[in-house]
């Protein structure tokens, strides 16, 4: 009876959307969580100040979705790859990051209201990020992220949580769908002139689209804001996050292609999961002179991982961190000037994994990181229609750990890195709707604890590979953005010279780990974004990437192109009718899928999938919504963990989301 309500109730809220709308018809505002715009029109601003890809994404471009994942937030966002695995899990890559990581998330900086969730080695879990909550989001992409101190290859993405002044009031939306999913969202805000709070909890649960791959999770982010004077305001965030979340693991291609349903048998048999209890805590001041503005803070993260897979992984870890922030503005100069530092202390310990609980106990260290960062970014502009700007982040850091006990042989060991990545860009403004920018900067990513600590040499030895080193990279950019009548468009073209991109080997005498520099890769690309809205009525978004992604006479794989993301993918949504009443179905288009396996012996078929969204008002403050994936239950393979050599009994495919439907209202007091 349970499955018979959760497969109805989307077609009995999309059937009250249309009996009710013409009822309301004059009523044109679309219930979301915000009420004021401040935040995002403020984002936009400092994005157009960018000599670079950048972009920001408002909580009413995805309104209408089932928001699980970054996906939902970023499906029309120029330049991001994202590929869902299972649940909250997805592949997420700006420019070709993290494409040897066939699990979380490597290549970029993800923060929540300017503070990075990264954890002190670069590497990081999106699930503590929950989209569901956000004002907006910001897109940084490549070495346009200095902003937020990040000198990665991919950017940053910024998600930006509501305040008792940008959503006042009551909120609350419920989703159900299929696979008996069901979602709930509370928020509520309040302000007086001193003083405003925001806050929501969120609830989660869902069977999933494969087996073993049920999640569950309950969330809570809130903030509080004191203004301390005319010049001083303080404002104090807390999240908690408590996700559980069964893993279905990988396919071979002929499964994900015929029965994409089922779970990898080890995944089933092993118990494996990925479950997370995080608390966060922050603070950012900000003081304001006028010309002169200084934000400084501080942020603690508290994280408990139980995590069975091949061996149960037990994790306990807090991070601290504190950063500054300066922006000086004068006439024609403005000087940004900032610096972070962050430091974690993980116990990290693994148990044999016994159908889900701990076995015997089999390693156990602690893990000590940092990585901190200092960046300064000069603007002038000589004319009103020019803008010059130089930049740069000096970056350090260590990996650090210390072996207690290990069932096989294991070292302490630790690693130093630094790097220096200028940028030097251009900022053409021909019109007050139309710009055009240049910039040419460098980059550079230290490895995670993954990749300095690995298994090596005879006998097998888990110890530090010294001779790993940074990820550096030269890019350049050239670009287009704007708005021009009924059309807006954004465009950037990029090619990046790469040397010791960390990519999966062979091991032999020069090469000592599975995980390891390449000697040199290309990246380039085209990032476009083409909205043409020829009436109020009438929309038709656009985004399409072109990956060209290869080794440069590698010793291993000579001029092979690199795996898992595609040469060309292409979105679409074409939106008809109002807030009142509208329905706008969607279009994935992969023409080819990307190989399999850094030797080119495998590439996976390319797809097409196809989706509508819709929504209503119904009456004042409540909109009504429906979500329909893959309506034709297409099955084709969405992400793969890359292999060094692919073949028919390769486990490494993840299929695409099957054939769902979700609904739900949302409204406002």
């Amino acid at each position: 009876m349970k499955t018979r309500i959760h497969r109805t109730a989307p077609w009995l809220a999309l059937a009250t959307c249309i009996v009710a709308s013409h009822a309301h018809a004059e009523e044109a505002d679309t219930t979301i969580i915000v009420t004021a715009p401040t935040a995002t029109d403020a984002a936009e601003q400092r994005a157009s100040k960018t000599a670079g890809a950048t972009d920001v994404v408002s909580y009413e471009e995805y309104a209408d979705k089932s928001v699980v994942s970054l996906r939902d937030t970023l499906a029309f966002s120029p330049g991001v790859y994202l590929q869902p695995r299972y649940g909250q899990e997805v592949r997420i890559s700006i420019r070709g990051s993290g494409l040897s990581r066939g699990f979380h998330m490597r290549g970029l900086t993800l923060l929540q209201d300017g503070v990075p969730i990264n954890l002190a080695d670069d590497n990081g879990d999106f699930q503590e990020l929950e989209p569901i909550f956000f004002d907006h989001l910001e897109v940084y992409r490549g070495a346009n992220a200095l902003r937020f101190g990040s000198g990665t290859l991919g950017g940053a993405i910024n998600g930006v949580t509501p305040t008792g002044r940008t959503a006042g009031g009551i909120y609350l939306r419920g989703d159900v769908g299929s696979f008996d999913m069901a979602r709930g969202l509370v928020a509520a805000g309040i302000a007086s002139d001193r003083v405003d709070a925001w806050g929501a909890i969120s609830a989660d649960r869902s069977d999933g689209d494969r087996n073993h791959a049920k999640r569950r999770s309950l969330r809570f982010h809130g903030n509080v804001g004191l203004k301390l004077g005319d010049t001083v305001s303080t404002r104090f965030y807390a999240s908690y996050n408590n996700i559980d979340q069964q893993l279905p693991g990988a396919l071979t291609a002929a499964q994900a292609l015929t029965t994409p349903r089922m779970a990898n048998a080890g995944s089933a048999a092993g118990d494996q999961q990925r479950d997370i209890d995080s608390l966060r805590l922050q603070n950012r001041t900000s003081f304001d002179w006028g010309a002169l503005r200084l934000d400084v803070g501080g942020f603690v993260n508290a994280k408990s991982l139980h995590h069975p897979i091949f061996q149960l992984i037990d994790q306990k870890s807090v991070d601290v961190g504190t950063f500054f922030r300066a922006d000086y503005a004068a006439g024609p100069v403005e000087v940004t000037l900032g610096g972070e530092i962050r430091r974690g202390n993980t116990r990290a310990r693994q148990f044999v994994n016994v159908a889900g609980a701990r076995g015997a106990l089999t390693f156990d260290a602690d893990q000590k990181a940092q990585t901190a960062n200092l960046y300064g970014e000069l603007r002038v502009r000589p004319v009103e229609a020019l803008t010059l700007i130089a930049g740069g982040v000096y970056a350090d850091g260590y990996r650090q750990r210390h072996v207690h006990r290990s069932a096989t042989p294991a070292t302490d060991g630790r690693i130093d890195f630094d790097s220096v990545s200028p940028k030097f860009g251009l900022l053409f403004e021909p019109s007050a709707t139309v710009q055009i920018f240049a910039n040419y900067s460098r980059s550079a990513e230290f490895p995670g604890f993954g990749e300095v600590f690995q298994t090596i040499g005879t006998p097998p030895t888990s110890t530090v590979v010294s001779a790993i080193r940074p990820q550096r990279a030269r890019t350049a950019e050239v670009g287009t953005r704007g708005k021009v009548g009924i059309i807006r468009w954004d465009l950037a073209l990029y090619r990046a010279s790469i040397t010791g991109e960390l990519l999966q080997f062979t091991t032999n005498s020069n090469i000592p780990a599975a995980t390891f520099n390449a000697d040199r890769t290309r990246h380039r690309g085209i990032e476009a974004g083409l909205d043409i809205e020829p009436a109020d009525w009438l929309r038709l978004r656009q985004v399409y990437t072109y990956s060209d992604f290869r080794f440069r006479n590698d010793a291993q794989f000579g001029d092979n192109r690199l795996p898992v993301v595609p040469r060309h993918a292409y979105r679409a949504e074409l939106r008809v009718g109002t807030d009142a009443l509208h329905i706008a179905p969607n279009l994935e288009w992969v023409p080819d899928g990307p190989f399999a396996d850094y030797r080119n012996q495998v590439r996976t078929p390319g797809y097409a999938l196809l989706g509508v969204t819709g929504g209503a008002r119904i009456g004042r403050g409540l909109d009504a919504f429906v979500d329909v994936r893959n309506i034709t239950g297409k099955k084709a393979i969405g992400d793969i963990s890359a292999a060094i050599a692919a073949n028919a009994a390769s486990a490494i495919y993840y299929p695409v989301e099957r054939r769902a439907v979700s609904a739900g209202l949302r409204a406002r007091f």
